[in-house]
């Protein structure tokens, strides 16, 4: 089962981060590039060094100069994050190419990858408000709050798993079919923004 693989990847990468819980640990990505966990766990890793830059940037008290190279980051995570699920989506082209769709086979709405994009997220949702839900200084009213929406967050879990892994199945059997398309993001691309591409005459 692929969302299985999935979460136990994201939950690893998760870990591992927080071992020293800073956003410029390097990754050190435990899987051989020739397999699909290491697109998993590279996947999460941006991710979750993305989730602690959008904490460090509500900041009220950050120097407007850092908070500018901060948005810098961000925009290059977003595009890395874009990256890798299309190279998460090529891996499952690749796997199924051999599949001949039948004739009322239908496309999904969002593709693999995307659906195991949110589910990534759901990892990072899930692990910080289990953080909450158990934290020491917060108040008992607090704490069930925040055990009440991880009771939901874990539900949605398991509910998009299943949906994760029907698609998968879906697609295997012919009964979907993939097709991906490239985000083509304009706001990075000297010659799409125009902000940018004016800046240059």
């Amino acid at each position: 089962m692929f969302s299985k693989l999935a979460n136990a990847v994201f939950e690893q990468s998760i870990a591992d981060y927080h071992k020293y819980d800073s956003v410029d640990q390097p990754i050190a990505n435990p899987y051989p590039k020739d397999q699909f966990e290491h697109l998993l766990y590279m996947k999460n890793w941006i991710d979750t060094v993305q989730w602690h830059y959008e904490d460090i940037i509500r900041d009220p008290q950050i120097d407007p100069v850092a908070a500018l190279v901060l948005k810098r980051k961000i925009d290059a995570s977003n595009q890395e994050r874009t990256d890798v699920v299309e190279y998460i989506d090529s891996y499952f082209l690749q796997k199924y190419a051999h599949v001949s769709p039948n004739s009322d086979a239908k496309i999904n709405s969002e593709s693999p990858a995307w659906a195991f994009d949110r589910l990534s997220i759901l990892a990072l949702k899930i692990f910080h408000m289990r953080e909450e839900a158990e934290r020491a200084d917060a108040s008992a009213e607090h704490r069930a709050k925040c055990q009440e929406k991880l009771n939901v967050l874990l539900e949605q879990r398991t509910d998009l798993s299943t949906a994760i892994d029907d698609l998968l199945s879906d697609i295997e059997q012919g009964k979907k079919f993939m097709k991906v398309y490239k985000q083509m993001k304009m706001y990075n691309d000297d010659d799409l923004n125009p902000v940018l591409y004016q800046a240059k005459k």
